[in-house]
């Protein structure tokens, strides 16, 4: 039985099509792949919002705490400022409510409101935003 790495650095002739690539069928090396990434790392860049864990969600709702476009918006810089810092898990706190994230996720882990901070310790954060 022949080893599969005793294969790996075989030439195929230039007449044989090499199989695209897993995930997004097109050959690594091409222009189209070159234009897939820069079209990918654009929508990411506009695209990079918040998101909410479910527990969270739940902390938002039940605290009452509400979420304009405008607080969205300090959310995702701040984390934008943290990810530039080299921060995993950040405390965000504005004005009335505070928020720890994962920064790498861009994931809202869990929230407080300005009622729920006289008594908050927090834990397993590296970094802490103010708004």
């Amino acid at each position: 039985m022949l080893k599969v790495s005793a294969y790996r650095n075989v030439q195929l002739p230039e007449s044989v099509q090499r199989p695209a690539q897993a995930g997004n069928g097109v050959p690594k090396g091409t222009a189209a792949a070159s234009d897939f990434k820069t079209a990918l790392n654009e929508t990411l860049k506009q695209t990079r919002g918040v998101t909410f864990s479910a527990h969270a969600q739940a902390r938002l709702h039940s605290r009452g705490v509400t979420l304009d476009q405008t607080t969205l918006d300090a959310l995702s810089s701040a984390i934008d400022k943290a990810e530039a810092k080299g921060a995993r898990e950040s405390l965000v706190l504005s004005d009335d409510a505070a928020y720890v994230v994962s920064v790498k996720n861009r994931t809202v882990i869990t929230a407080f409101d300005r009622d729920s901070l006289r008594d908050g310790v927090f834990t397993a954060i590296d970094s802490a935003v103010i708004l």
